[in-house]
């Protein structure tokens, strides 16, 4: 019998996990519209353990829930994604979405303040000028720090349907975000207008086919983004050939194998992560049961496939039925582009190198997550023999789910959200935090 969850409260739900450029600052967004930053410590000489754990740097309120007074509609808080811009001062810029507003955010530190004003005293007031009898130049003395965190744009009143992905340009000026139907490309100075670049809903709404389900911009070509449907194809879109990417580049699509052919065929084909590899030569794909790894010079099939969990191949009538089949599943790239991550069921995710073919379950829980433990590699077993340690397929529980992950840009460290923990992992040491 598999243990049941007691009910968390949602708003503690971790949506969305990033890591920033340089892997100092991890943010995670919740249900509740909160983003939460976490800094990595500087790594202390004297213990060869201590490698730098993340402990909480800044928490604030990026989205309230809001209602749509001419739809009769409800707008969520949740965070859908979070995205760090390069840093190119000391401060840092983060872009944060929920359903339809995208804020920009300026996370700075302070640790010094300036004291001697003439014109004000201690308290901030306003002195009366005739009594100022003498000038002096004011000057900055050191205080605690301070983590300051303002919101800077507000791009608003674009989306008609749900923002599922924000990407930011290679271009440091622009982004765009993708909805179920459009995508948008913003420039980040200016809130009060975006350019439509994609616009898939047809003029009749009942012959709607496929939807939007991610979008991202390619790492080093400005021009060029890819955008996945819920068919399970990804198109390349090349900006520099039309203003409106109706028309894609490339067309990245397997054949269906008949023999494989079921009711459920098409759900699961549905792809809910794209990302580019940082090489910008290959695309990693997730759809239900498979990740797949794509080369941009080859269209008609992925280079490779990995079985995330084929077991549950026999299970889609009872996943169809309490609504997982519909889970959407992110996948991640490690730094030198070798290993791919992505999540699973019971608290499960999966890692595949591609070099060596090998692939390892994983599990993020309290016992796994004191100092020190190292992973130990689950298996589970579909039917027939069990052997030790294996897990029954009957015994998973589907509650606990990894949908958000990432990894550190250039060392072996990855995030796990497993619904209100956040899990960070590395080599040899790992550690948890709520």
């Amino acid at each position: 019998q598999a243990e049941t969850t007691p009910l968390l409260p949602p708003a503690d739900i971790i949506s969305t996990v990033e890591f920033n450029q340089t892997g100092e600052l991890l943010a995670t967004g919740d249900k509740g519209g909160r983003v939460v930053i976490f800094q990595r410590e500087p790594e202390c000489n004297n213990e060869p353990y201590c490698q730098g754990e993340y402990n909480v740097y800044s928490t604030f309120q990026s989205h309230e829930p809001e209602f749509d007074y001419l739809k009769s509609l409800e707008i969520e808080e949740k965070i859908n994604k979070i995205r760090w811009l390069p840093q190119q001062n000391a401060a840092h810029f983060l872009l944060s979405t929920n359903d339809k507003t995208i804020k920009l955010w300026k996370v700075s530190e302070r640790d010094k303040r300036p004291e001697g004003y003439n014109l004000k005293d201690e308290e901030g007031r306003l002195k009366d000028v005739s009594t100022v009898t003498s000038l002096q130049v004011p000057v900055l003395k050191p205080m605690d720090l301070m983590v300051e965190v303002s919101p800077r744009r507000v791009f608003a009143n674009a989306h008609t349907y749900h923002v599922n992905s924000i990407s930011v340009n290679s271009d440091c000026e622009t982004y765009m975000s993708a909805d179920d139907l459009r995508i948008n490309l913003w420039h980040l100075a200016i809130t009060d207008r975006s350019f439509n670049i994609v616009d898939i809903k047809p003029a009749n709404m009942e012959e709607l086919t496929e939807v939007i389900t991610a979008a991202e911009f390619h790492p080093h070509h400005c021009h060029l983004f890819v955008y996945s449907s819920s068919k399970g194809t990804l198109r390349l879109c090349d900006m520099r050939a039309a203003a409106l990417c109706d028309k894609h580049a490339k067309l990245f699509e397997e054949p269906e194998d008949p023999s494989n052919r079921s009711f459920f065929s098409e759900i699961i084909s549905s792809i809910s992560d794209v990302k580019f590899s940082h090489s910008g030569r290959y695309l990693l794909t997730r759809d239900y049961l498979t990740v797949k790894v794509w080369d941009l010079n080859m269209e008609n099939k992925p280079m490779e496939t990995y079985q995330v969990h084929d077991y549950l191949r026999s299970k889609l009538c009872s996943l169809y039925e309490n609504d997982c089949i519909f889970d959407k599943f992110e996948c991640a790239w490690n730094g030198s582009d070798s290993v791919i991550m992505t999540g699973a069921y019971n608290n499960f995710f999966r890692m595949f190198d591609r070099n060596t073919k090998r692939d390892v379950t994983l599990e993020a829980s309290r016992e796994s997550s004191k100092p020190r433990a190292v992973l130990k590699p689950r298996r589970v077993c579909a039917g027939g023999k069990r052997r030790k340690d294996d897990i029954s397929v009957d015994s998973l529980d589907f509650t606990k789910k990894i949908l958000h992950t990432a990894w550190h840009p250039a060392e072996n460290i990855i995030a796990i959200a497993a619904t209100n923990n956040l899990y960070i992992f590395q080599d040899k040491v790992n550690s948890e935090m709520h």
